[in-house]
């Protein structure tokens, strides 16, 4: 035998019905300081700031490849 139940309720209902914690709030905080974080990041990835950054590395790696051959 079997029987199926349809319930037709909202996320936040289901929660509330089973005593689970609402964590919108908590999420949509977490959301935004991942978002500031990645605008941070973004605006690090300047041009000027990875040559900065890079630079003197690649430059190291060409004259190590220099010197090899």
């Amino acid at each position: 035998m079997k029987f199926r139940i349809d319930v037709d309720c909202t996320p936040q209902e289901a929660r509330a019905f089973f005593g689970l914690p609402d964590v919108e709030p908590m999420q949509k905080a977490m959301m935004a300081e991942v978002q500031k974080r990645m605008q941070a990041a973004v605006a690090e990835m300047s041009p000027e700031a990875v040559m900065k950054t890079w630079g003197p590395n690649v430059m190291k790696g060409f004259e190590e490849m220099q010197r090899a051959f």
